[in-house]
């Protein structure tokens, strides 16, 4: 059932409107400044929250804020999938409004009501993604995040930061431009619509298979926020920025909406059914497995924490693109809510290396040896992030993997579940060593270090919890996610 509501274009709107004040604040107010951001935050979730039962209950959130041609609009659609991603989304954008708060004071950065400003936009643009309710919509606040998200990147200012931002605009805005806009094109000549539709707008046109082939790999790869390999150098090249943009990055935005864009091109542009007809799962999901276990064994070699983070997230995202490539209801679901239960593990670890990095300087693993005797919240909280990412209960990651695991039994392929198994084995291998290093070996140099402030611990406890507290109450994003994927 459908509803017309203007609460999917209001949902965008807070972190919109408060550029201003903050830019009205300037450097002087920071108080003022930081308590809007949290405000705008808190309204953001508030709105979202608000569409949640209806959503339970079956009702679509739509509303069409300009209708261009027949089959072609900016418009919002709220459903299951879209309701789960903004859930996390909004949610996290709280919590990291008050880390930013502790990271960005402690370190004494500059320019910090630039950073909130965008960072705001960054965060209205993922919303617009959750809520777009046709690929034109979702395109348009694709292209929105990776301008708004550049300025964070190069937030340093220095010669790293930009040849980092190069990097960045090169591989998204040219493989956005140059193959999802053209695939975008084609696409709506021969289904003359680009709503999002269950079953897909291209399953019963009259196209050859060939051209559905190669529009499919240009979605695929045209979408390079999910840093599928080759698509994926970007990544680790902007671990220049803050930190909690790198969180932003990794957890919340932008990786996110790469993802999140592949599974509305699946679900609502091709359709299961045409999917598995052309073979483009098994494809797909031979990707996704080579990007799972190279991303993992890179991530090994980097002593670097915010790098071997960023190989982690390449790999981890490449789980939610094979949990969807595998067509099942199970591996579908696996995938999706693996969105969810990442977010909270990966970004409770980039809280971690941040509070790290404000309280001691250090962002070397070999350097960090004996620092969770002095900082034992921190180690914790990162040890409860690496169970989640690994796989291992009681949390949430634990939820997903095995949904993953059982989707891949369901459709037959042995060989992608040792690829689950065997990653699952290799982030152990380079997680739990930090833990354990930095709670049971002494290391004298670590003396006269403490906590970082509040503003930086108390977040990373909160993601922490959650991801626990998601292994025991997943229910309401598993029911939205199977509501979005219309099982029931």
């Amino acid at each position: 059932m459908e509803t017309v509501s203007i609460l999917p274009l209001l949902a965008t709107l807070p972190s919109l409107l408060v550029i201003p004040v903050l830019v009205s604040c300037g450097e002087n107010r920071p108080n003022f400044r930081e308590t809007w951001t949290f405000v705008a935050g808190v309204l953001t979730l508030a709105i979202v929250v608000s569409m949640v039962k209806g959503v339970l209950n079956g009702v679509n959130y739509v509303y069409t804020l300009v209708a261009l041609a027949p089959g072609l609009s900016i418009g919002f659609k709220v459903d299951g999938l879209g309701m789960a991603f903004a859930l996390v989304a909004s949610f996290l954008w709280v919590v990291t409004s008050i880390y930013s708060i502790g990271y960005m004071r402690g370190l004494k950065e500059h320019s910090q009501t630039r950073f909130f400003s965008f960072f705001a936009l960054a965060v209205s643009s993922t919303i617009g993604v959750a809520f777009a309710g046709n690929l034109l919509t979702l395109y348009l606040f694709y292209e929105v995040l990776s301008l708004s998200t550049y300025p964070l990147v190069v937030h340093h200012q220095d010669e790293a930061a930009k040849i980092s931002g190069r990097k960045y605009l090169t591989y998204i805005l040219t493989s956005s431009i140059g193959l999802v806009l053209p695939a975008m094109i084609i696409c709506y000549s021969v289904a003359h619509s680009l709503d999002f539709q269950p079953g897909g707008i291209l399953a019963h046109q009259a196209a050859s298979k060939e051209l559905l082939t190669v529009l499919f790999f240009m979605f695929l790869f045209g979408f390079a926020k999910a840093a599928l390999m080759p698509m994926h150098s970007w990544l680790p090249a902007a671990m220049v920025a803050p930190t909690p943009v790198s969180a932003l990055l990794h957890a919340v935005a932008v990786v996110k909406v790469g993802v999140f864009s592949i599974i509305r091109i699946f679900t609502g542009i091709y359709g299961v059914d045409l999917i598995k007809t052309l073979h483009l799962g098994t494809y797909t999901g031979y990707i996704a497995a080579f990007t799972i276990i190279v991303g993992s064994l890179i991530a090994m070699s980097q002593d670097e924490l915010k790098r071997r983070l960023a190989f982690s997230t390449i790999s981890q995202l490449a789980y939610i693109v094979l949990g969807i490539s595998l067509l099942t209801p199970k591996g579908m679901i696996g995938g999706i809510i693996h969105i969810v239960m990442h977010a909270f593990g990966k970004i409770t670890l980039f809280f971690g290396a941040g509070a790290i990095f404000v309280s001691t300087g250090k962002k070397y693993i070999s350097e960090m040896k004996g620092l969770g005797r002095k900082m034992p919240l921190t180690f914790l909280a990162f040890f409860i992030g690496a169970l989640s990412v690994i796989g291992i209960p009681p949390t949430g990651g634990f939820y997903s993997k095995w949904y993953l695991a059982l989707g891949c039994i369901d459709a037959h392929n042995l060989f992608l579940l040792g690829v689950l198994l065997l990653s699952s084995f290799l982030n152990a291998v380079y997680f739990l060593p930090i833990v354990f290093n930095g709670f049971f070996v002494k290391n004298e140099s670590n003396e006269g270090y403490s906590e970082a402030s509040l503003c930086c611990v108390l977040p990373m406890i909160v993601t922490a919890s959650v991801s626990v507290l998601l292994f025991f109450y997943h229910d309401i994003f598993y029911k939205l996610i199977a509501i979005g994927l219309k099982l029931g």
